[in-house]
């Protein structure tokens, strides 16, 4: 699974990576809840609070904002409603959770790396998983719902899953799905809609273009922030 993850470092390398331009960005109020705008550092993200994620819209792919915490279109009492925030890619396109979102709404999530916790037994070791280079990002596949209420629209997004590539298999067996750049227009396309494609977009992600380590357990605190939760833990 993945239930955190960090995005860090400056805002260029994420338009050069997936090709969006300052224009498309939004903006969220710093009133507003759990705000984020570029070029604020979070080594902690956490389910329920608002991220980015990019999407395709005609010609040009845009940033929004979305709640991680998948909330469908058709649900009536969201209230009631466990809001999953990873979804698996092998299953995907025929759970009523997230078939309609896997075929015509999905987006990629920017990403300087993830955490997985890797079971020991002195307990659970957290370990940072990151790409290599210097400003690379991980885009992870991910799908997007609208629920309009009388609020008005929410938007919330859920990473999808698939099984451990060589580097993660010894720390979990999931992980999540890393679309390379190369596929990032077909993964955003909304006309692509046949599953068996969809999945093959997110076939094993080379092991050679990531590192782990492992890190300080203060990362199981959501509130936790700061550039020491991404560093070597130095106690292992």
């Amino acid at each position: 699974m993945c239930g955190r993850y960090a995005l860090y470092g400056p805002l260029s390398g994420a338009r050069r990576q997936f090709e969006i331009s300052l224009d498309e960005q939004e903006i969220i109020p710093r009133n507003a809840p759990n705000p984020f705008a570029w070029g604020e550092d979070r080594y902690n993200v956490a389910p329920s609070q608002l991220s980015p994620v990019i999407r395709t819209v005609g010609d040009h792919r845009e940033i929004i904002t979305a709640r991680w915490g998948l909330l469908p279109h058709w649900v009536k009492e969201p209230g009631r409603l466990a809001r999953p925030i990873n979804a698996k890619v092998e299953t995907a396109a025929y759970k009523p959770m997230f078939r309609s979102a896997f075929r015509q709404s999905r987006v990629l999530i920017p990403a300087s790396g993830f955490y997985e916790w890797q079971p020991l037994r002195g307990g659970k070791q957290p370990y940072f998983i990151r790409p290599i280079g210097g400003e690379t990002l991980f885009g992870f596949g991910g799908l997007l719902e609208r629920w309009t209420g009388p609020e008005g629209e929410v938007r919330t997004f859920a990473i999808l899953t698939t099984a451990a590539n060589d580097i993660m298999r010894p720390i979990h067996d999931r992980m999540p799905v890393i679309v390379q750049p190369k596929d990032y227009a077909a993964w955003l396309d909304p006309h692509l809609t046949d599953a068996d494609l969809v999945r093959e977009l997110a076939d094993e992600f080379p092991p050679g273009l990531m590192r782990a380590h492992p890190v300080n357990r203060a990362i199981g605190n959501p509130r936790s922030q700061g550039p020491q939760l991404v560093e070597p833990a130095e106690d292992i």
